[in-house]
């Protein structure tokens, strides 16, 4: 999109491998849904990974059928598409439950990447990180209302590490 390129690390097959998986939102999305062979050769398991997604990546989600009859949370523009899959879409920023977590809007990112830092890491190591990159004079308080939203989805098991064991 706007001529931006970005070029592959590493094959899609790695995504079965990761600890984390964060998809993103694009303009190829809907496109890209259709078509069953790239589908079939995402492999992701809520059971052993965090799972995120971001705006129209929540179409991904609904499409490997990894959100099950969870509600999730993606971009206006995208949302049509998501109920259509058959998931409920919520209208707020932020939504986990267990493994799998999704974000609507591109500024929620944020959330998701706290998740992440909160499940794999600690409180701490997700203060650190939001506070780095949050805005000058702003630092405490981003990183304290990203971590607030998150943490209404987690229980304490769920902290320091992916199901709770690390």
């Amino acid at each position: 999109m706007n001529g931006v390129a970005i070029h592959a690390e590493r094959d899609l097959a790695f995504a079965s491998e990761a600890d984390a998986v964060l998809i993103g939102s694009g303009s190829k999305t809907r496109e890209l849904v259709k078509d069953q062979g790239l589908l079939d050769s995402i492999k992701l398991d809520p059971s052993r990974q965090l799972i995120g997604a971001q705006c129209s990546g929540t179409l991904l989600l609904a499409k490997l059928g990894l959100l099950g009859d969870r509600p999730a949370c993606t971009d206006v523009t995208t949302k049509p598409w998501v109920i259509e899959a058959g998931v409920r879409v919520l209208d707020q920023p932020f939504y986990a439950e267990g493994n799998i977590a999704t974000a609507g809007g591109c500024l929620a990112q944020q959330y998701l990447a706290a998740w992440v830092l909160l499940r794999a890491g600690s409180r701490e190591d997700a203060e650190y990180a939001l506070e780095y990159v949050a805005p000058v004079g702003e630092k405490a308080l981003y990183s304290r209302r990203a971590i607030t939203n998150v943490e209404l989805y987690l229980t304490s098991e769920m902290v320091m590490g992916v199901g709770g064991a690390r």
